[in-house]
């Protein structure tokens, strides 16, 4: 067996701990050689990994959880594509990116998907493990040799292969682009697709306007826009559909199959809305183990199958369980919405605000909030369902109605999250000030939240030092923990993977249903809407000229509602009862639309 041992370097707080992990080190009072010791530097713990016996002690007594030993497989070892460093993460395998289809990549978060993309993209050079001494491109070819991704890597290395990629976080893309839209775009476009491309992906109308005006909606669609118009060989889109509604997350994937020739082209797109890997992707690979320590590359898979394998937790081509338990959606359109014997938290009557500046107006029809009830909003970007959560938290007075029955303990998390909306520097702090139980191990808050979440891990680190979905983690905690009456999370999915969607669902359904309080969640992701809402509120209207809000409905109803203005139809998976977007004007699409039938016929 091959010890795969990883200290997590900013977790490690050698300055803060009594080095327990050093000092009950088994090996350490019975050898010369050391198997765990402090770094030349006094920065962290480095661990031998040839004298390591993987008792696991030193794990058990870190702190702050910096510590994971993993046994693996000696013959996997053949297959070590790239190590950071010293007990750092190891990648195993790639995914075979070939013509002929877009390849589409899922897997939890830390498992080494944006490293793949960073190696494909020849942003990173594989060093085949032997981070001290990188080996050259004649001895990378030859460990990859009889492999699928061979030829593709031969390219790369020869130099005749150009790469366009669209970055995970376009939250960086704000702060290093500079100049309105039209220039941005006018630069990159390669390919004489302005005009084309800006009017599939539905940009016109905020061409003139500055970068660091857009919105997170906005911003994704300019990045894809500007990669789309590259003249490249191999196109990369890491998350290109966070923050994008339901209606712009198929036109953006249906901007990617008609701008990308795939049997030309090499075409790869990470995502966690499976429904939407499912619209855009011909085949799928997994990529799976443990999180922050290692991660292998599965064969690929067709998209339906690889999907279906993915939730089940099984890949039959590797004979190997990805994941104890299966992942299980609450797929149902039956009506969840029946709280007749309790006086609703929130109540609102016709209520209409108007923007002269800007010419919108929203307006909103008469609905109810009940004790221990999920709200869900649906709708496109730009059409007032801020506004509308503003007015209920009475920050935003309405024009003309009211909110009839209200409260002032309202806790909102907003869309966009960056360190600076947190008050203290710490995720323990920031956790505490919430709820002193989301600190505290013996309490199910700290249990069903701050574990659940991974932040257990994590509470020793600065806000500014996490990544996109360490924020948005931490973001949710925090909005949950507070005791409020009604809790306001504007798409708490963005960057989460598929395990992490889940908790947050259950959390946020546990959460209400426990302390009967209620919740209102504006999400794009229709699988995690159906998992978490007991009932549906669809806005519709025209973007940034006038939103319309309906009154909440069953799920039934308000997704119908919903997808009958998308034009859009989703049926079940026949296996896992799972959404699946039925392709344009295919033979159930049809048959769905001449039925009125847009989500989950029976």
């Amino acid at each position: 067996m091959t010890r795969v041992a990883v200290i997590d370097r900013a977790f490690c707080k050698p300055d803060k701990c009594s080095l327990e992990c050093i000092r009950f080190c088994p090996v350490n009072r019975s050898r010369k050689v050391k198997a765990i010791e402090l770094s030349a530097d006094g920065k962290h713990a480095v661990i031998n990994e040839n004298t390591c016996i993987g008792c696991g002690i030193c794990v058990k007594k870190c702190p702050f959880n910096a510590i994971s030993i993993v046994n693996l497989p000696d013959e996997l070892e053949k297959f070590t594509v790239h190590r950071y460093g010293e007990n750092m993460f190891k990648l195993y395998g790639l995914p075979p990116l070939t013509l002929g289809g877009i390849l589409g990549v899922i897997g939890r978060n830390g498992s080494g998907k944006t490293t793949t993309v960073k190696i494909l993209s020849g942003q990173l050079k594989p060093n085949l493990g032997n981070y001290a001494n990188p080996p050259d491109w004649d001895k990378i070819l030859r460990a990859f040799r009889g492999t699928e991704v061979n030829a593709y890597l031969q390219k790369l290395a020869n130099g005749s292969l150009k790469t366009a990629v669209k970055p995970q976080y376009i939250e960086a893309a704000r702060r290093v682009l500079k100049g309105s839209v039209r220039e941005l775009l006018e630069k990159a476009d390669e390919r004489g697709l302005l005009k084309e491309v800006v009017e599939k992906t539905g940009i016109s109308g905020i061409m003139g306007r500055d970068v660091r005006e857009l919105s997170g909606g906005e911003l994704q669609k300019l990045l894809v826009s500007a990669v789309l118009m590259k003249n490249a060989d191999a196109y990369f889109f890491d998350e290109p559909f966070s923050y994008l509604d339901v209606r712009e997350r198929v036109r953006v994937a249906s901007a990617i199959r008609e701008f990308l020739n795939p049997s030309k082209v090499y075409v790869m797109i990470v995502e966690h809305d499976l429904m939407i890997l499912d619209y855009v992707s011909d085949y799928i690979a997994v990529l799976y183990g443990e999180p922050g320590v290692y991660g292998i590359a599965s064969k690929p898979y067709g998209v339906r199958s690889g999907v279906n394998f993915y939730l089940e937790g099984y890949l039959p081509a590797e004979n190997i369980r990805i994941r104890k338990e299966p992942i299980r959606f609450r797929i149902s359109v039956a009506d969840r919405s029946k709280h007749p014997e309790e006086y609703p938290i929130l109540k609102w009557g016709n209520l209409w605000k108007a923007y002269p500046s800007s010419g919108f107006k929203l307006i909103v029809e008469e609905g109810e909030v009940h004790p221990g009830e999920v709200l869900g909003i649906l709708g496109p970007n730009g059409i007032g369902k801020s506004t509308f959560i503003s007015m209920l938290a009475n920050v935003v007075k309405p024009d003309k109605g009211e909110v009839l029955v209200g409260t002032d303990k309202i806790s909102y998390k907003p869309q966009e999250v960056s360190p600076s909306i947190f008050g203290f520097e710490t995720v323990k702090d920031n956790l505490a000030s919430a709820s002193k139980d989301a600190v505290d191990p013996t309490t199910w808050l700290y249990d069903e939240l701050t574990r659940r979440l991974g932040l257990n891990k994590m509470l020793d680190r600065n806000v500014r030092e996490l990544s996109g979905g360490e924020l948005q983690k931490l973001a949710v905690a925090v909005t949950l923990a507070r005791d409020a009456d009604v809790y306001l999370l504007d798409e708490p999915s963005a960057y989460l993977d598929v395990e992490e969607r889940i908790s947050v669902a259950r959390l946020i359904r546990r959460i209400v249903e426990e302390k009967r309080k209620a919740a209102i969640v504006v999400e794009h992701d229709l699988l995690l809407q159906n998992y978490v809402s007991d009932k549906i509120m669809v806005f519709t209207g025209r973007p940034g000229v006038e939103g319309v809000a309906l009154k909440p409905t069953d799920i039934r109803t308000g997704f119908n509602n919903l997808l009958k203005q998308l034009d859009i139809t989703v049926r079940r998976d026949h296996e896992t009862g799972r959404p699946r977007i039925n392709k344009p004007g295919s033979y159930l699409d049809r048959e769905q639309k001449s039925r009125g039938e847009y989500y989950l016929p029976d």
